[in-house]
C-alpha cells in the first residue's frame, strides 16, 4: 500500500543525460553503497517500453532515475568537491539544504 503522502508528490522520470547535481547527491545519499536489483523499479512508459529506475524523493517530488551503466559509474565516482564550483552559480541546481555543510 502506498503512503498517503506519496499520492500528492509530483512524479518525474529522469534520464542520465538530464541528471542534476541535486538528484545525484540524493542518489548517493540514499544508496551510498550503490543500488542493487532490490532497489530497481520496473514499469512501462507511455510508449509501452520497459523502464528500470531507482527512486529518490524530495519534499514535493518523487524522482525515478533510469538505471544505466553510466549512472552506476557516476555514483561510484561521486565527490562533493566536484560540484563546489556550482555554489556561486544561481543558475545551477543546488544540493538539498540538509546535505550542505
Amino acid at each position: 500500500m502506498k503512503n498517503k503522502t506519496d499520492l500528492h508528490l509530483k512524479r518525474v522520470i529522469v534520464d542520465f543525460n538530464k541528471l542534476t547535481p541535486e538528484i545525484l547527491a540524493l542518489l548517493v545519499e540514499k544508496y551510498p553503497d550503490g543500488y542493487d536489483d532490490d532497489h530497481i523499479i520496473t514499469f512501462k512508459n507511455l510508449k509501452n517500453e520497459v523502464v528500470e529506475a531507482v527512486e529518490v524523493t524530495t519534499e514535493d517530488t518523487k524522482y525515478l532515475v533510469k538505471v544505466s551503466t553510466r549512472l552506476a559509474l557516476t555514483m561510484e565516482n561521486y565527490d562533493d568537491d566536484d560540484y563546489e564550483k556550482f555554489d556561486d552559480d544561481p543558475e545551477a541546481a543546488q544540493p538539498p539544504e540538509d546535505l550542505e555543510d
